[in-house]
C-alpha cells in the first residue's frame, strides 16, 4: 500500500462544500470518484480542511492509501486527467503510513478578498462592497483575534465540537487601492468562524457597531451577539501545515 499526499486548489463555486453530501456535488465525491477511475476499486479521500459550500482552496491537502502503485508523476497527470476543470492537482507525493490529511495537521492559513469595486475577473472569489470601511478599526479588530481565545460567538449554531478554544496565530489586513485581503492562520478554526469574524470585522468598520463592542461579542460566547456571515465566495483556504 502506498500512502498519498496531494495538494489541490478548486474553485468552490459549483460545490457545496468538501464532505460528501448525498445528493450534492462535493470536492471529495469528485477526488474518490476519479481514483476509483484510476485504480479500478474504491478509495477513501481524506480532506486536510472541511470547506463549506462555495468556499475555494488554493493549498488543500488531501490524504489517501493506494494498493496500486504510481510513481507521484504517474498519479498526478492522471488525476489531472479526469478531474472536471473546476479542480486541479498541484502536487502529489508518497509520504508515511501515519500521515493524515485531517489529523496530522498542526495550522490552516485562510484568505478572505474584499473588492471595494466592481471586478469581473475576481466576481466568484471575492466580495464587493460598495462602503467606505474604516482600515484602522478593521486592523484593530483584526489583532483582538490574536492567541488562545474561545471563538464559540462565531461558530455556527449546534456544532459538535469538544470545545471553542483555538489559537489564532496570524490575523492582519493587507490593503490597497481596490482589494482588501484578510489573512488568518490558527491551529484550529470551527465552523463558519472565518466568515463570522470578517462579517463582524466590516460591521465594525462601517461603523455600524462600537469598536468596543467586540470584546463583548467574545466574552458572551453567543452566535447571535456576532455579526453576519460573510459571503463565502470571498474564502479561499491557502495552505495547510504539518
Amino acid at each position: 500500500m502506498q500512502n498519498w499526499k496531494i495538494v489541490l486548489e478548486y474553485d468552490g463555486t459549483a460545490f457545496s462544500g468538501w464532505q460528501i453530501q448525498p445528493n450534492e456535488r462535493t470536492v471529495q465525491e469528485e477526488l474518490e470518484r476519479s481514483m476509483r477511475q484510476i485504480c479500478g476499486i474504491d478509495v477513501r479521500v481524506s480532506g486536510g480542511g472541511r470547506t463549506d459550500a462555495g468556499v475555494h482552496a488554493g493549498g488543500q491537502t488531501a490524504s489517501f492509501a493506494t494498493e496500486k502503485s504510481f510513481r507521484p508523476s504517474e498519479l498526478l497527470r492522471s488525476l489531472n486527467g479526469v478531474l472536471p476543470e473546476d479542480i486541479a492537482v498541484i502536487s502529489a507525493e508518497e509520504v508515511d503510513q501515519r500521515f493524515h490529511a485531517r489529523y496530522s495537521a498542526v495550522a490552516r492559513r485562510y484568505r478572505y478578498t474584499i473588492m471595494r469595486r466592481p471586478t469581473a475577473l475576481l466576481r466568484r472569489q471575492s466580495w464587493e462592497i460598495g462602503w467606505r470601511l474604516d482600515e484602522g478599526l478593521l486592523s484593530q479588530c483584526a489583532n483582538m483575534f490574536c492567541g488562545e481565545q474561545d471563538f464559540q460567538s462565531f461558530s455556527k449554531t449546534n456544532t459538535d465540537v469538544e470545545h471553542f478554544r483555538c489559537t489564532v496565530q496570524e490575523s492582519r489586513w493587507a490593503m490597497d487601492e481596490d482589494r482588501l485581503e484578510y489573512w488568518v492562520k490558527a491551529n484550529r478554526f470551527l465552523y463558519g468562524m472565518v466568515r463570522a469574524m470578517v462579517g463582524t470585522m466590516v460591521e465594525i468598520g462601517r461603523g455600524y457597531r462600537p469598536m468596543d463592542e467586540l470584546s463583548k461579542i467574545m466574552a458572551a460566547k453567543d452566535r447571535s451577539q456576532a455579526g453576519m456571515a460573510a459571503p463565502a465566495k470571498g474564502l479561499c483556504l491557502m495552505s495547510i501545515e504539518y
